[in-house]
This record gives structure tokens, C-alpha cells and sequence, in this order.
């Protein structure tokens, strides 16, 4: 029940891909900003693509604001050499459209969108009415207002999970959204985001896959408010599957929280290809957070601080250990001493310079709990900054989340039986940290890399 990911047996990732089919969202996805949306996107045996964006006022995806049509072509290319397992494309988009379906939403969109563009575009607009808002030849103006972008389409996998009773589940992992606005248009992914379902095989039941896919850029689904479970952090989340962060890391989170002592702890595994069936190192780390105000900016979210204080660093494998041992005295741990498989805590020496670990450091939080289709709890903690950077600052607080972890024991009621020891509460569940990392390191040089010092990592709260 408690197991970090699932059985790497059961999944499969062809490279190249097949994508031909619709593929939809399974939940309200929040992007960077905050934007919240649905998409359906189908690809077709001719190269062909059509996509539609819902986009809402509210993070429950249940206040419709405009709908975007497009259309265009996608071309397969390589693997990818950064992001192991992915598959880079070449896309160019002919056309977009776009739908309001308010007179409030068209407000908004002229509030944000330059004089030209709600001049001559958007001053057409009537609810109900697909108006073309880009064609390829006409300028990209108003695409650029609107923060608008399909770099996603530039690195995608798919993963498909065959299970014993003969159902089949595939997901498609497209590029990652920049956190920034202003890098967004042009950032090349290499990561993911939220992956979506293939309609003809995803989990059942997904209420939202079916109104996803039913709806149109005319008649866009709006999801039903359903009340939001209290946030409870008590007890154990991890990662229900192998996690991808930008460029390019492979790993899975494992955390505990006990509300009584404001005490958190975490282990971070990481991997070297993306089932997360190589280990290269993990990182145990601790400390303790406050609970904050309600977000003012996504509702049902909270606000958090949390502080690492203590750290320790496994290396599993002799590239790891050589880059730690090649650090200077007093800087990471007891230098000369890393072996693989051995524990080394580098608490004492504030942290390991090698791996950009400074130590004690506080990150300003978002989290928010939901239930999903089985009424299991989820846990969504805040996106990382794709620069690698921290949310060091309050202004620095992320708008989006990553990839939602399970609880799989301790919730509320939770038994005595199901706690941790004080030590384990302190050392197998923490706050994330951001470690970026060079995908051709990851594929083929990583000992090479390593032993340059190539390897970036940053404190992130939930990585």
C-alpha cells in the first residue's frame, strides 16, 4: 500500500511513441500564474493536430472563461539526449481560435490583452463564437498577451500500464510549462507536466476524462463543486509513480508530517532512468514548518514555511561518491569517507557545496489535499522554479503544483501502530530538494559529469 511508484513490470514506454487518438485531462490542472484548465488534445495518423484549452476562473474548473482552438502539425523526431526516455517533435501551429464564454471573461481577457489586439480581435468577440485570434498570416500578437504557447508539444513520452485482469491505462507526458510568464513562449521542456489519459484507455471511473471528452470549444465541461476535504498533512505520502523534473531528474518522494510537533521529514530517491529502477543516491532530510494563511490566489490551498535543518546523503553508486569525495574538507561531510551504500549526515558541515546544499534554509510553501475518484487523499506541494532557483522569498511562493503524492498511512484516526518512530518521522519523509542535473550526464556521461562537478542542486520543499 505504502510502495513509492509503481511495479516498473507492468509499464512499458515505446521510443518513438504512438500517439494517434484523444487524450484528456483527468483532473483541474493548475499552471503557473495561477491558469486553470482542462485539455484535449488528438493526434492523427496524418501528422494532423487539433487541441483545445479550457480555461477557468476558479481552481475547481467549474467557472468556464475562454476555450482556444488549434490546429497544426507535429512531426516525431529523435530521442531525446537530455531527457532519457522522451521523444523531441517539431510542431507548427496554423491557426487558433478562441471562444469567451462571459461578458466577464471578455473583460478580463481586454484588461490583460494590448490595445491593437482588443481593438481589431477582440472587440468581435460574441459568447458562443469561435473568432480567430492567429493564423499563420497574421501576427502573433495576441498569443503573446495571452501568454500563450505550445513548447509543451516539443518533448513527450508515453507510458502504458497493462494490469493483470487485462485492463489497459496510457498516459502522455508533454512538455513541462515554464514557472516564469515571461520564459514561457520560448522555454524549451525537460520535464513533464500533468500527464493525460488516452480516452480509450485510462483508469475507470474518471468522471472528468468522460465530460473532457465529451465537450467541445462551444460546450466547454464545467466540474462539479465538490467540497474540499480539511487539509490533514498527519501521516505518510509518497509518489505514486517514477517522477520527472526538469533537466533531468528521475525521482520519488516519501514524507511524514506530525501536526503535534510541526516536525516534517523526507527521503528523496533518485534514479538514473526514468522507471526509477537505478538508484544513484538519496537524500534524507528533516526540520519543521508553520501552517499559514489560505492562499488568496487558489482556493482550497494553504500557505507554508518550512525549515531543513538537517540532512543526510546516501550514494548508491561510485560516480556519486567520487564527486563527494572530491569536495574540499569541511564542506561536505567527512571528505574521503563516501562510500557507496554508506549513510553520511552533512549537518555539521552546513550543508555539501558540491551539491549546493546550504544548510539551515527556509522555502515559502504552497499545499493543498484533495480526494480522487476512490475518495484516496492527495497531497499537491508546489511546483519548483524550472531556473532551479528557490522560493526563498514570499514573493517567490509557487502558483502551481508538481505531481500529487498519496497517503498511504497515519491520516486522520490513524492508528499508534501506523506512526513512525520520532527518528523515522525526522528522516524518511522531507521537504524536496531541487537538484538539477544535466540529462546527458544521466544517459551517458554521468560519472564523467559527475566527477567535473557538473551537478547543480538547490534546497526545494518539495522537489
Amino acid at each position: 500500500h505504502c510502495q513509492h511508484h509503481q511495479d516498473k513490470a507492468k509499464i512499458t514506454a515505446n521510443v518513438p511513441p504512438t500517439l494517434d487518438g484523444t487524450w484528456v485531462s483527468t483532473r483541474c490542472e493548475v499552471r503557473p500564474g495561477p491558469e486553470f484548465l482542462l485539455r484535449s488534445y488528438t493526434f492523427h495518423p496524418t501528422r494532423h493536430l487539433q487541441a483545445i484549452q479550457h480555461y477557468y476562473t476558479d481552481s475547481s474548473c467549474g467557472d468556464p472563461a475562454y476555450s482556444l482552438l488549434i490546429r497544426g502539425k507535429f512531426r516525431l523526431r529523435q530521442a531525446s539526449w537530455i531527457t532519457l526516455g522522451g521523444t523531441e517533435t517539431d510542431h507548427h501551429i496554423n491557426r487558433v481560435g478562441i471562444v469567451i464564454h462571459s461578458r466577464s471573461a471578455k473583460q478580463r481577457l481586454a484588461s490583460r490583452l494590448p490595445p491593437s489586439c482588443v481593438g481589431v480581435t477582440l472587440s468581435k468577440a460574441v459568447p458562443g463564437k469561435v473568432l480567430e485570434l492567429y493564423n499563420t498570416r497574421a501576427g502573433r500578437l495576441c498569443l503573446s498577451a495571452l501568454g500563450f504557447s505550445m513548447m509543451e508539444l516539443g518533448l513527450v513520452r508515453v507510458e502504458t500500464q497493462n494490469f493483470g485482469h487485462g485492463g489497459t491505462v496510457q498516459e502522455m507526458f508533454l512538455g513541462d510549462i515554464h514557472t516564469q510568464w515571461t520564459q514561457r513562449t520560448y522555454h524549451r521542456p525537460t520535464g513533464y507536466q500533468t500527464p493525460l489519459q488516452n480516452v480509450m484507455h485510462h483508469i475507470h471511473p474518471c468522471p472528468v476524462c468522460a465530460l473532457v471528452y465529451r465537450s467541445s470549444e462551444l460546450r466547454p465541461p464545467a466540474l462539479p463543486r465538490g467540497p474540499s476535504p480539511p487539509l490533514s498533512l498527519s501521516g505518510r505520502w509518497v509518489s505514486q509513480h517514477c517522477e520527472t523534473r526538469p533537466s533531468v531528474l528521475f525521482l520519488t518522494r516519501d514524507f511524514t508530517f506530525d501536526p503535534e510537533t510541526h516536525q516534517w521529514g523526507g527521503i528523496y530517491r533518485h534514479y538514473s532512468d526514468p522507471f526509477c529502477a537505478q538508484p544513484t543516491f538519496t537524500l534524507t532530510a528533516s526540520g519543521h514548518y508553520a501552517q499559514g494563511n489560505p492562499s488568496a490566489k487558489i482556493s482550497a490551498a494553504t500557505e507554508f514555511v518550512f525549515k531543513v535543518t538537517q540532512v543526510q546523503i546516501t550514494a548508491f553508486d561510485l560516480a556519486t561518491a567520487k564527486l563527494l569525495n572530491s569536495t574540499r574538507p569541511g564542506k561536505c561531510g567527512l571528505t574521503g569517507n563516501w562510500e557507496v551504500g554508506i549513510e553520511q549526515d552533512i549537518t555539521t558541515t552546513h550543508g555539501c557545496t558540491a551539491l549546493g546544499i546550504k544548510l539551515p534554509h527556509k522555502e515559502y510553501e504552497l499545499f493543498k489535499t484533495e480526494l480522487d475518484h476512490r475518495k484516496q487523499a492527495l497531497l499537491f506541494i508546489g511546483e519548483r522554479p524550472t531556473d532551479g532557483s528557490s522560493p526563498d522569498r514570499p514573493q517567490k511562493r509557487p502558483t502551481s503544483f508538481q505531481t500529487p503524492l498519496v497517503q498511504c498511512s497515519g491520516g486522520v484516526g490513524g492508528g499508534q501502530e501506523e506512526r513512525l518512530s520520532h527518528k523515522q518521522r525526522l528522516g524518511s519523509h522531507s521537504k524536496q530538494i531541487q537538484l538539477q542535473k544535466s540529462g546527458a550526464e544521466r544517459w551517458r556521461g554521468h560519472a564523467m559529469l559527475l566527477a567535473l562537478g557538473l551537478v547543480l542542486y538547490t534546497w526545494g520543499c518539495v522537489y
